[in-house]
């Protein structure tokens, strides 16, 4: 009977093996085999690749001599050029008979006869004006044409004759275009044959010519000037020490009142909505998750690992510094403390100066305090006006008439049985455990009933 992973007994596709490999196991380096592809497309026999029929890439070096015809030279072949014959317009013959002038509309379209239109614009009244009318318009009355003469045209005249051909006409650019020949241009460009110069290399340029070397002038050395310390001592007085001198008092004393902490215990004097509407009620303590109790594996442990067993120690000999030697002069002679700094700053004597106070300009109080403050001496109580709740009142509606419970998820729902994944179990049913291999996989052999013969 065949052997079957618990990734492949799983019904509901949540239960795997761990396909990582671990230290009690042995480290192959395979992967995974166990994939639906493999499942569902065996493997073929052995079954040779196709050979390829690329052919091989190898260099044959030429040892000849190469000559100096390229494929261009050896395969093109020039060839006579002949000019295009002209194309020559066949002359216009007019064809004969009569044109048929009938369309299309001539011959679908059915006359009729059409009525005058009736005009509907009204009638026109004719005023009757008294007096003899003046018809000389103001254009004509103001109006006084000039005696011009027509002017000569400077357009020389030319007699038309009309084209025997058809499109014998010549055009202006077959008039005015004079064909030229052709004449090639001088090349500028030099030629590529190198021209070796005879005449010797002058090494001689301006600046060798025209420079004129100068002796330069002696450095002027400044001399370094001594340090002098000066005999006055250090003033470490500043201007707001010199001009503000502080006067003795007394400390001034924190009017704030007391500070009363309020405990945690203390007891909400009053009553709030919320604790009115919502009344505490006895929770539940919860249930405390029992832990099973650890029971050690049977047998030693086996600590041995790879690098222990596989590991040879080498006995090796301590590197030798390749840094040169030191070659520090040893002086017995004792150290002398001094230097620049000791011998130009030499210690001064001081003594800490006392403490200086500025005057005090505002006089303290000699009366004793109220304990009245701003805020308790302007505030004026007004009465609190507790605002009306809108929230809607919490009862429940109550109708004569049963609930109708019924609907289509109660009246078409089918229920199934709910199947259980059998690799859910620690020991799936109607299998036996076999092995586990080197990627971790457990593998469980199904048990084959037995058949009683009678």
């Amino acid at each position: 009977m065949r052997s079957r992973c618990l990734c492949q007994i799983c019904t509901c596709g949540r239960h795997h093996c761990p396909h990582g490999t671990t230290k009690i196991y042995e480290n192959s380096g395979m992967s995974c085999h166990t994939t639906e592809y493999l499942e569902k497309y065996p493997a073929y026999g052995n079954v040779l690749p196709p050979q390829s029929l690329k052919p091989k890439q190898e260099f044959q070096a030429w040892h000849g001599k190469m000559e100096g015809v390229t494929t261009f030279k050896s395969d093109y072949r020039p060839y006579e050029i002949v000019k295009q014959p002209r194309h020559i317009p066949e002359e216009y013959k007019p064809k004969q008979g009569k044109i048929d002038l009938g369309t299309t509309y001539k011959r679908d379209f059915n006359s009729y006869k059409v009525q005058p239109v009736a005009i509907v614009r009204p009638l026109e009244r004719k005023q009757v004006k008294k007096g003899k009318l003046d018809t000389v318009p103001t254009y004509k009355d103001d109006y006084r044409s000039w005696g011009i003469q027509k002017s000569e045209l400077y357009k020389p005249e030319q007699a038309y004759h009309p084209p025997t051909v058809k499109f014998g006409n010549s055009t202006t650019f077959q008039d005015d275009y004079v064909p030229q020949e052709i004449r090639l241009r001088p090349s500028f460009k030099p030629s590529p044959v190198v021209t070796c110069s005879t005449i010797p290399f002058c090494s001689d340029t301006s600046h060798r010519l025209a420079y004129v070397p100068h002796q330069p002038e002696v450095r002027f050395a400044k001399p370094k000037e001594v340090y002098k310390p000066t005999d006055q001592p250090f003033e470490d007085l500043t201007t707001h020490r010199n001009d503000f001198q502080g006067l003795v008092g007394e400390t001034v004393k924190i009017c704030r009142p007391a500070y009363t902490r309020v405990t945690q215990n203390a007891q909400f004097e009053g009553s709030t909505e919320f604790r009115e509407s919502f009344q505490p009620w006895e929770i539940p303590p919860p249930e405390v998750r029992k832990v099973p109790e650890y029971v050690p594996p049977a047998g030693s442990m086996e600590l041995s690992s790879t690098s222990h067993l596989d590991y040879i120690p080498y006995q090796t000999s301590r590197v030798v510094p390749i840094r040169p030697v030191s070659l520090r002069r040893k002086n017995n002679l004792p150290f002398q403390g001094k230097s620049t700094m000791k011998e130009d700053f030499p210690v001064w004597e001081s003594c800490r100066q006392g403490l200086i106070k500025q005057q005090q300009q505002i006089p303290n109080p000699s009366g004793k305090f109220d304990g009245l403050s701003t805020f308790r001496s302007h505030y004026v109580p007004h009465e609190l006006i507790p605002t009306e709740s809108c929230k809607p009142v919490n009862v429940a509606l109550k109708r004569s008439v049963p609930f109708d419970d019924i609907t289509m998820y109660s009246v078409e729902y089918t229920p199934k049985k709910q199947e259980i994944c059998p690799a859910s179990y620690p020991s799936p049913p109607g299998y036996i455990f076999e092995n586990t291999n080197s990627q971790g996989h457990k593998f469980f052999r199904k048990i084959t009933p037995t058949v009683k013969v009678s």
